[in-house]
């Protein structure tokens, strides 16, 4: 059999369809763009649907490609099986009302067992059929040739997700012999299609024909469609004569490079530690593409899943002992095997490790407090004989170690108990109660959806060129009902046109004044919103008559205007300069567009720096100085696309659609109000950067005259620290504090130096009292040093110096106590811990704490029972010496 490797066998089969008429697509994102039934791109027709659903006409009818996935609904058995993936390539070939089954067949088998291509044995394989699909058996037996003792009839060969084209399927399976099977010879599961190791499942021929209606009536289809899966993983593990998946050339490379950085542990010597090997290895191919086509570590949907995926792998590595950030040196490893057909992997590498290495450190900084804390439920429980792990022991861990339940299930499953899902999910919903109790609940002056729903009065907006406009009054809406006039009160109003802004993506709305035919001011517009079938609802304060079919002028707050649609403009060059600067993976998130200021929220996985900050400030003040036109025309959405134009978060567009153009710096699909030109933004300063959530950042921005008042805030500032500091003028100021904060070093180090001094004295009293007890000597003493710090000084004489078996310090600061225990090698050795000690006797101070045996620490809020502690030391001893 020939030997081949992983992208051979991708390229022999995308050549072979191409020479058969295919036009070979590439590859699409993990993250579906168009898709929002998806979480991610499952399989090789999950970006062919377009086409199958009749949607999009295909230029060519017959397709082939070779599709990364993602599946993570049974990320648990990864690993543990010898093909289960959460990242997977699917090799296809597909037609779309044009070949059906007679080519399907025939090139599949013309695939397989060709000389020029894969070359397989025809004895070695086998295909399953639908029992009454006897023209693919026919085809099958007496066309290709394949002796009815190799075709299987089975049941379950029909292709139904419940509703929607469906049909038969043929699945095609390789014998890889009597060595590869884990099953005896008279088992009911040993045959192709049966649950073994040895009849291996290379390909699966779905023959759409027929429509399953939701009467559950099967009709024929008039277009008939094929469909075909084939696993690239699977059939390289063919080729390359592997056990598994894992020992190609797909993940090896990988697995060799994990080894190197464990503590000595090898591939292939344990099933265990080949399981955590394995995890990483498919892992960390998910992890790498994800983020390179966009997707970010988060708390919810797809950043959820990655988060977990990288925290699963972690887990794995500490029972290799690797104890440091590693998956970060694995993506050049990824990107060497799959640089032949995804170069973006390489590409992209220094913003996917930066990732990955970001979320690996994170979860670095509280992994061993949860590690420890979940070994001792564990020992606890087992001593208590219990066996399930309560839901607020799950729910502490996850909210407070940020360990995923699903991690904390697994390490319970290999101790052999279970886990109180039930008990999480009661913590969690009292944990989003008490969040949304929190938070503030706005007023709305919305009216009853159905009073809304029913009105059908065309309403236009010719805000974008007029600032005053007169309109006939439509709809007068007053305490939930539908009036013919009104004189009071608050009440919401639709006029057939309107100079006013309604709400929308992000741009707040107008303010102004309604005017009758006599000049004089009937109303306030306090807001406007859009009715539930497009119209603007203006949100108004009556002060006259207002009555409907009149006219009446509606006026805008024109320099409330000018200063929103100068923050409009400005928050599209910060959208674009941010991309520039971070990268093209900061997409928006989220936005507000306010006179007094702009916010803008957006995907990233750092703090941005100070510098990158100065650098965005720049681009956009850059823009505003060069006076660049800005040009906003209609268009249908395909020509928007075409002019490169950016879609903005959670907008919806309809087909025609409204493009803001930048002079071709920055080009986006908007449907708010703009500046002309960017002069008219005057300045640009940002106030404030901060995280918002996981992998969402927020910037805060003013502009114009808002600008100027920060810049004049932010001088008086400086005139005050210059006074403060006595710098004789403001330049002055930074190399005064420089001098002042090196007299406050020298300070601080006499300070450090004296009080060094003071705990060597208060050492020499305390190490004096040394007592013993069953052979153990110890030393048990509250300390006068100045914090923890010290306390821990002192624990560091206490070592060099051998001066007992146990040393326990406590420390009063205020209504604090600290409590400090160390131990010898030697009384671990005995069976004797720090951690164990320190945890009986923290509950005398009001506390609790932990750590490692040969050193622990503890804190409290009750110094009255310090002495209690420090008394019990001895009785401690006694009992587990």
């Amino acid at each position: 059999m020939k030997q081949l490797s992983s992208s051979q066998v991708r390229q022999l089969f995308l050549d072979f369809f191409e020479t058969k008429g295919h036009k070979i697509e590439p590859s699409a994102s993990l993250v579906p763009i168009d898709d929002p039934t998806l979480l991610w791109i499952n399989s090789g027709v999950a970006t062919l649907k377009k086409y199958f659903d009749g949607s999009v006409v295909p230029e060519n009818p017959r397709i082939t490609n070779a599709q990364k996935s993602i599946r993570t609904n049974d990320i648990e058995n990864v690993g543990k099986t010898a093909r289960h993936h959460t990242m997977f390539e699917m090799l296809g070939n597909f037609s779309v009302g044009d070949y059906f089954k007679n080519e399907a067949i025939h090139w599949a088998w013309e695939l397989l067992t060709g000389e020029k291509w894969f070359g397989l044995d025809k004895d070695k394989l086998y295909v399953t059929v639908h029992p009454d699909d006897e023209e693919a058996f026919r085809i099958w037996h007496e066309e290709v040739g394949l002796p009815k003792e190799s075709i299987v009839k089975l049941e379950e060969n029909f292709w139904d997700i419940g509703a929607g084209p469906c049909g038969p399927n043929s699945e095609i399976f390789f014998d890889r012999g009597q060595e590869y099977n884990d099953v005896a010879e008279d088992d009911p599961e040993n045959y192709p299609g049966g649950e073994n190791e040895r009849y291996l499942e290379i390909w699966n021929l779905v023959f759409s024909e027929f429509n399953h209606t939701e009467n559950n009536e099967y009709l024929p289809l008039p277009h008939k469609n094929i469909d075909t899966g084939m696993g690239l993983e699977r059939m390289v593990s063919i080729f390359q004569d592997a056990k598994t998946n894992f020992e190609t050339d797909l993940f090896i490379p990988i697995i060799e490079a994990t080894q190197k950085m464990s503590d000595g542990k090898e591939y292939g010597k344990d099933s265990a530690t080949d399981t955590s090997f394995k995890v990483i290895a498919d892992h960390i191919r998910a992890v790498s593409f994800a983020i390179g086509d966009g997707a970010l570590p988060s708390n919810e949907g797809r950043g959820y899943v990655l988060r977990r995926l990288i925290r699963r792998a972690v887990m794995h590595g500490k029972k290799l002992g690797i104890d440091k950030a590693f998956l970060v040196d694995l993506v050049p490893v990824v990107g060497q095997i799959m640089e032949s057909y995804y170069p973006e992997i390489v590409e992209k590498q220094d913003f996917i490790q930066k990732v990955i290495k970001t979320e690996e450190e994170r979860f670095h900084e509280t992994i061993n407090d949860g590690l420890s804390i979940i070994s001792d439920l564990i020992k606890d429980m087992k001593a208590a004989n219990q066996t399930v792990l309560s839901g607020k022991d799950i729910f502490k861990l996850y909210d407070t170690y940020g360990f995923p339940v699903e991690l904390t299930e697994e390490m319970a499953q290999d101790e052999g108990l279970s886990v109180d899902h039930e008990g999480f999910e009661v913590e969690m919903t009292a944990q989003r109660d008490r969040a949304r109790a929190a938070r503030s609940k706005e007023e709305s002056m919305s009216v009853q959806s159905s009073l809304l729903t029913d009105i059908k009065v065309v309403s236009e907006f010719v805000g974008y060129t007029e600032d005053t406009v007169d309109a006939k009054l439509m709809v007068i809406i007053q305490d939930d009902e539908i009036k013919e006039a009104t004189t009071e009160g608050n009440a919401q109003l639709i006029f057939g046109q309107t100079p006013f802004y309604a709400e929308m993506g992000g741009q707040v709305a107008d303010k102004g004044a309604i005017y009758n035919a006599a000049g004089d001011l009937v109303a306030n517009v306090v807001n406007v919103k859009k009715a539930p079938n497009g119209q603007s609802l203006h949100q108004v304060e009556v002060f006259g008559e207002l009555k409907t079919d009149d006219t009446y002028q509606l006026v805008i707050d024109k320099e409330l205007r000018q200063r929103i649609t100068k923050n409009h403009t400005a928050t599209h060059l910060l959208h674009r300069a941010l991309k520039d600067v971070l990268g093209e993976h900061a997409n928006q998130a989220g936005s507000l567009v306010a006179p007094g200021y702009l916010r803008f929220d957006f995907t990233h996985f750092e703090q941005v720096t100070p510098d990158e900050l100065k650098q965005m400030e720049e681009i956009v003040n850059e823009k505003i100085w060069a006076h660049l036109p800005v040009v906003t025309v209609e268009t249908d959405i395909d020509s928007a696309k075409e002019m490169g134009a950016m879609a903005l978060f959670g907008e919806k567009y309809g087909k025609n659609v409204r493009v803001v153009n930048v002079d071709g710096y920055s080009i986006e699909l908007c449907g708010g109000v703009h500046v002309s030109n960017t002069s008219d933004i005057g300045v640009f300063k940002i106030v404030s950067e901060s995280g918002i959530g996981a992998g969402v950042r927020r910037i805060e921005a003013v502009t114009s005259k808002e600008a100027y008042e920060a810049f004049r805030e932010e001088e008086g500032l400086l005139r005050q620290v210059a006074k403060c500091v006595k710098a004789p003028q403001l330049k002055d100021t930074v190399q005064r504090v420089e001098q002042l904060q090196e007299q406050l070093k020298q300070a601080q180090k006499e300070v450090e130096q004296l009080s060094a001094k003071l705990a060597n004295a208060e050492a020499e009293d305390v190490f004096k009292d040394i007592k013993e007890v069953d052979g153990v000597t110890y030393i048990a003493s509250k300390v006068a040093v100045k914090d923890m710090n010290q306390l821990r000084q002192l624990a560091d004489q206490w070592k060099q110096k051998s001066l007992s078996d146990i040393l326990v310090l406590g420390l009063v600061q205020g209504e604090k106590v600290n409590l400090l225990v160390s131990m010898t090698k030697e009384m671990n050795d005995q069976g004797l811990k720090s951690g164990d000690l320190i945890k009986a006797i923290a509950p005398l101070v009001g506390g609790g704490g932990g750590g490692r045996p040969d050193m622990a620490q503890a804190g409290g809020k009750n110094p009255e029972g310090l002495q209690s502690a420090i008394d019990s030391v001895e009785s401690w001893i006694k009992e587990h010496k």
